[in-house]
């Protein structure tokens, strides 16, 4: 299996490409803060993901990179929530992101608890 064929990843990715789209909306002067820390902690957790995936041989690596995508997906819920603080989300989409990235979330953390499931060895 590819990683990309990972739900986690397919639901990553299209949150992350969801922001991008989202985020062109963004005022001018937030292009180098909030609009490039919120696109960057969301492609983030895509690139963790491919990461883990392909150190799966090795436990311990696996569950490393993938606390680094929960890290990286708990950072984009504070981009949001500044996004919305701002008023530059609808409180619509706020709720519609927010609760994809908790989604993701769920399925990283599964992996995270469940390494065995994707191709680790206990050792």
């Amino acid at each position: 299996m590819d990683f990309k064929e990972l739900l986690a990843y397919q639901k990553a990715f299209h949150l992350a490409m969801e922001i991008f789209e989202i985020s062109k909306t963004f005022p001018k002067e937030e292009t180098y803060s909030l609009t490039d820390q919120i696109r960057r902690s969301s492609r983030s957790v895509c690139a963790n993901l491919a990461e883990a995936y392909r150190k799966r041989r090795y436990i311990n690596h696996f569950i490393s990179k993938l606390t680094d995508c929960d890290a990286e997906n708990s950072e984009t819920n504070v981009w949001l929530d500044f996004a919305l603080a701002c008023n530059y989300l609808s409180q619509e989409n706020y709720n519609s992101l927010t609760q994809k990235s908790i989604e993701v979330g769920k399925l990283i953390n599964f992996m995270i608890n469940n390494p065995t499931k994707f191709g680790c060895t206990e050792k």
